[in-house]
């Protein structure tokens, strides 16, 4: 990283990196009187009969304070309170977007601990919580010990308490791995200061036996018979013979460094337990490089504090998030009780089927737990709804909580809404999917990304997969990428053992084509194809749903399925669904029919109106041109006029109008006062009809690159069993997206049988 880069980034524009954003109306005089003078003395009054309504009327329940006086500040020392403040802005940035905190950040010049805390109570009614930082030991313990017992909210020193509950459950889920117990291994602690007493104190609260810890500062081992100790040292002064850090890491267990850089070399590293768990945190360089470690044990558990290798402890994993699920109970305090829950979630998750979102921001295919992944990564969007909960859970069962939560599956959708990671319409048809899988046909599972979305259909309990491709490939890909994918089932279609069906499929697919040219030895060579193949055991009840595309043309998995499933008319349609921020919309026909006849578009409606109603959404639905209600004589307007008036004669229950332009279909107040007539009159449009294939291509491709909405796409409709096309460039997400509308389709049929 360049000095210029960094400094540009932080003084271009508006200098700094933080503001302030109003969150209510302020553009007339009537919303001014409300914000201050008249209307804000009515708050006020409220609060003064009642002080808790200061979280009811006021920002106090989202407000954290990150307060620093400068003295040590990140890997710079003592550089002073204005020095710091580019931290504490950032400190801000963080808390604001993993869990929207507001936060003001406070710098205070004074190295006086009386004066710190005085100023800090003095202040502490306009905050619903503090996090110190950058506070130098020892001088940071007695600041947080005396505002811990004299405040009502929530207050941490991240310094100390981040780093020990991050790393705290990287060390529960290396004992895991390496199979050792924490109440029996030797650690090794280089370092004396706010985080590395806080780390050794929770280890301890987990059971570590302090007998077996040993601690060095810059003089030493810290030995009981040492000489002007202070209260903090003695607390972890040992008795054992050792006097210097090589002594002491022989045959040790764990080595947990928070001191200096190039520490420890790889002779010494050598001579500790078999499986040796090594953090070594130093910032910004650590105790021993990464690739020094690597040479020195090839049975070590690494971790460091950086983001360019396994295993970053990081406190971002942690602060935001408990103090999300504090302030969201308006917890009285952070106790052990939450920082324990914190270490236990964060240990949990990493043992989770991880996001594609994280595999493709850490450009890694499959992380999976184990020696290179016992914590989560810092972009992974669950933590939110992991830690959250389990902090806020624990600050109720410890009685520090203002508040209760009744329903814990509500509070989560509320934390993903804060992050807008929500989306209503995916979180229905994922949990309809949930309450009865279906077996669905991976038509190329000689494929990564289709065995990682087939893999994540099967653990979230969406899909039962059937894999269909070469044994040999699929089985090496799962073993090279540690995939976990016990329970599918997996057919080599061009085996022996498929002769059989082959056979059997061939007749079947025969019998329905034999009228348009096909013979039987042309349909069992078919067989030999994946999609024919995969989409005949939908036809014979053998899966309920099939997905294809991802390395197909679209009319290899198209053709096949007309042959084979056929249509319920003689007009076919492809639909995608686009996630915005309005909500669901609906775009047809974006694959299908290149210039579809009026008579045509009246049947696309139809059938995107049906599809759309499998949503549990009532379609409200546009059909667009380049005119408005006759203001072109053209053939486009014409025919998308014509089947509008076809609609309105024939299906009078269908909402929807045209022929409109797309911004008059999508801006309701400018149609409603333009065009006052319409069947649409008041609502906001959520399907849109295209008079072409072109127009719908574009729209939905431009949508999804300009506005970053995520396509599910294209959806067949009009076909009469679940067979789905993918795009080629379709991510993981993408599939799994599709493999759960295939498995609510499935359902669907399933019910009118």
């Amino acid at each position: 990283m360049k000095k210029k880069d960094a400094l540009l980034y932080h003084s271009d524009g508006r200098p700094g990196k933080i503001q302030v954003v109003p969150t209510k109306p302020y553009s007339t005089q009537h919303d001014l009187s409300l914000a201050y003078s008249p209307g804000v003395a009515e708050p006020c009054l409220e609060i003064e009969k009642n002080p808790d309504d200061v979280y009811k009327y006021t920002a106090k329940g989202n407000l954290v304070a990150v307060i620093s006086n400068g003295t040590a500040v990140l890997g710079l020392g003592d550089i002073g309170a204005a020095a710091g403040k580019p931290v504490m802005e950032g400190k801000g940035l963080l808390f604001k977007i993993f869990a929207d905190i507001d936060v003001f950040d406070i710098e205070l010049d004074t190295k006086d601990v009386d004066r710190f805390v005085d100023v800090v109570k003095a202040m502490a009614p306009t905050f619903g919580g503090i996090n110190l930082e950058d506070i130098k030991a020892p001088e940071c313990f007695e600041i947080e010990s005396r505002l811990k017992a004299a405040l009502d909210i929530p207050v941490m020193h991240d310094d100390q308490h981040g780093t020990a509950i991050i790393s705290a459950a990287s060390l529960l889920n290396a004992l895991e791995i390496n199979g050792k117990k924490i109440e029996e291994i030797t650690i090794v602690v280089s370092g004396a200061g706010a985080a590395a007493v806080s780390c050794t104190r929770l280890y301890i609260a987990l059971g570590a036996n302090p007998e077996n810890i040993v601690m060095l500062d810059s003089k030493g081992v810290i030995r009981a018979d040492r000489e002007n100790l202070s209260v903090t040292k003695k607390e972890f002064a040992t008795k054992k013979d050792v006097y210097k850090l090589e002594d002491a890491l022989k045959d040790a267990d764990m080595f947990l460094g928070l001191s200096v850089a190039n520490l420890l070399s790889i002779e010494t590293v050598r001579t500790m337990a078999s499986d040796p768990i090594i953090f070594a945190l130093a910032n910004p360089n650590p105790e021993i490089s990464y690739e020094n470690a690597m040479k020195a044990r090839k049975d070590i558990i690494f971790a460091t504090g950086r983001s360019d290798h396994p295993n970053q402890v990081n406190n971002v994993l942690g602060f935001p998030f408990i103090f999300r699920g504090a302030l969201d109970v308006g917890a009285k305090a952070i106790n052990e009780e939450m920082k324990i829950a914190a270490v236990k979630a964060l240990a949990n998750l990493a043992k989770k089927d991880v996001p594609e979102t994280v595999n493709t921001a850490y450009k890694t295919n499959n992380l999976i737990f184990g020696r290179d992944y016992i914590i989560p990564k810092p972009l992974d969007p669950r933590l939110i709804t992991t830690v959250a909960p389990a902090v806020a859970e624990a600050a109720i069962k410890s009685g520090v909580a203002r508040r209760s939560i009744e329903d814990w599956d509500a509070y989560k959708q509320q934390l993903i809404k804060r992050l807008g990671l929500e989306n209503e319409l995916i979180r229905a048809i994922t949990g309809k999917a949930k309450s009865r899988p279906m077996r669905v046909v991976f038509a190329e599972a000689n494929n990564f990304k289709v065995l990682k979305a087939a893999q994540i259909s099967l653990h979230e309990g969406i899909a039962k997969p059937v894999l269909l491709g070469n044994k040999r490939i699929i089985n090496k890909l799962i073993e090279e990428n540690k995939l976990d994918l016990s329970g599918a089932e997996i057919i080599e279609l061009r085996s022996p053992a498929e002769l059989e069906r082959r056979e059997r499929y061939a007749k079947t697919l025969f019998q329905k084509r034999q009228r348009q040219g096909l013979t039987y030895s042309e349909a069992l060579e078919k067989m030999h194809n994946r999609n024919y193949f995969g989409i005949m055991m939908v036809e014979t009840g053998e899966a309920d749903a099939f997905v294809s595309g991802v390395q197909s043309k679209y009319e290899d998995c198209f053709n096949p399925a007309l042959e084979i499933v056929g249509a319920k008319s003689d007009v076919v349609a492809g639909m995608y669904v686009l996630l915005t921020k309005r909500g669901p919309m609906f775009f047809a026909d974006t694959t299908v029919n290149v210039k579809p006849s009026a008579e045509m578009l009246v049947k696309i409606a139809r059938l995107t109106a049906e599809e759309v109603k499998r949503f549990n959404i009532e379609p409200v639905m546009a059909m667009v041109s380049f005119s408005n209600f006759g203001s072109v004589e053209a053939a486009s307007p014409e025919r998308v006029r014509t089947a509008v008036k076809i609609l309105h004669e024939q299906h009078p229950d269908l909402l929807i109008d045209g022929e409109m332009q797309a911004n008059i279909a999508l801006n309701r107040k400018i149609r409603d006062k333009q065009f006052p007539f319409t069947k649409i009159h008041g609502k906001h449009v959520n399907t849109v009809i295209f008079p072409n294939g072109t127009s719908g291509s574009v729209a939905y491709k431009m949508l999804k690159e300009m506005c970053r909405a995520e396509a599910i796409g294209p959806i067949l409709v009009g076909v009469n069993k679940p067979v789905h096309m993918l795009q080629m460039e379709s991510s993981v997400r993408d599939i799994v997206n599709m493999v759960t509308l295939a498995v609510v389709d499935a359902q669907c049929l399933d019910k009118t049988k």
